[in-house]
């Protein structure tokens, strides 16, 4: 248990809470701080009755509150009194969203812009908003309003006006398992006895980060976020096509194309942001670029520069997940 946390202490409220994010961010949260209340934020309602199951308001300083961030008004009710707010909510699917355009900017672009008012009108102390490697020179919809989200949370910090509230950002790469990802769909053919899966492209590469990994990050940027940083955790590639081959048995791998908006490689920082971004050992701080946000900067005083021309993608990583810690990961997945 951390004693001295930011954390301990505070209400803390999760947009998407009800998520695979939400969860493991719940029980983290459980195990190593005491905050005063925890308020899980989300539209779903059978999930946040799921959700209780596990952590019954009676037992834990949990609260479940319904509500979408598209309803300011509602925002603005289940913020009072918050210290440190994690936004996760977003629409993802890349395909649906390339066919309801619209639908992703109401969530991810005005949704984040409502998030910001409310935490600016009740004086929020902490936000942190959770960001994608989609989000780096974007080729769909989804990246462009987890862009739009980025740039949105830096500027908040704009309007404060001299008050102890920041806004940052974690972003990270792929998470294991998540929902609609490659594994689960792989790991379910498997189970049902196929041997060939289908595959974009084998040379397609990603970052990789388990959700544990992505909640610590959160954690990281709470503790140690000022206003307008963005946190990127230095996490290990994957050829998607080595994922395919190491399950227990033989399988084969059909090439099926890119699909729309698909990218070969992802970056977690481009050209550009490498010129403002410090090294920090376990991860990357890209300082903001407004010349007020970055005199005295937990990451300008302890980060290194790095040299020019430097980036971050998934093709040019210096780690890459072994063929014995991708049959591992396989492994686990195979026994949920």
């Amino acid at each position: 248990m951390n004693s001295t946390s930011f954390l301990n202490n505070k209400r803390i409220l999760v947009t998407g809470g009800t998520g695979s994010f939400g969860m493991a961010f719940t029980e983290m949260l459980m195990e190593r701080y005491q905050p005063r209340e925890l308020i899980i934020f989300s539209r779903d309602e059978f999930k946040q009755s799921e959700m209780a199951k596990r952590w019954p308001t009676s037992k834990y300083p949990i609260r479940y509150y319904l509500g979408d961030i598209r309803d300011r008004e509602r925002l603005m009710r289940a913020f009072v009194g918050v210290d440190v707010l994690v936004h996760a909510a977003a629409l993802k699917q890349v395909p649906a969203l390339e066919n309801n355009p619209l639908e992703a900017v109401k969530t991810n672009v005005i949704g984040a812009q409502n998030i910001i008012e409310a935490a600016l009108d009740c004086d929020v102390q902490r936000v942190i908003g959770v960001s994608t490697d989609k989000a780096v020179s974007p080729s769909n919809l989804y990246g462009a309003t987890k862009l739009a989200m980025e740039k949105l949370l830096v500027a908040a910090n704009n309007y404060t006006r001299y008050r102890d509230i920041k806004f940052c950002l974690v972003r990270y790469g792929n998470v294991l398992g998540s929902r609609g990802s490659v594994i689960p769909l792989w790991r379910d053919m498997y189970l049902q006895g196929h041997r060939e899966f289908p595959i974009t492209d084998p040379r397609m590469t990603r970052f990789l980060i388990n959700l544990e990994q992505g909640v610590e990050l959160v954690f990281r940027a709470i503790e140690e976020g000022d206003a307008g940083d963005i946190f990127i955790p230095k996490i290990p590639s994957a050829l998607i096509s080595d994922i395919g081959q190491s399950f227990p048995e033989p399988t084969t791998l059909r090439t099926v194309g890119i699909r729309p908006g698909e990218k070969l490689h992802e970056s977690l920082i481009s050209e550009d942001e490498g010129r403002h971004t410090r090294d920090l050992g376990s991860h990357f701080v890209i300082v903001p670029e407004f010349e007020h946000l970055d005199s005295n900067r937990h990451a300008l005083k302890f980060g290194m520069t790095l040299p020019e021309g430097f980036t971050y993608s998934s093709d040019n990583n210096a780690e890459w997940l072994s063929a014995d810690q991708l049959k591992g990961v396989i492994d686990n997945y195979l026994k949920v």
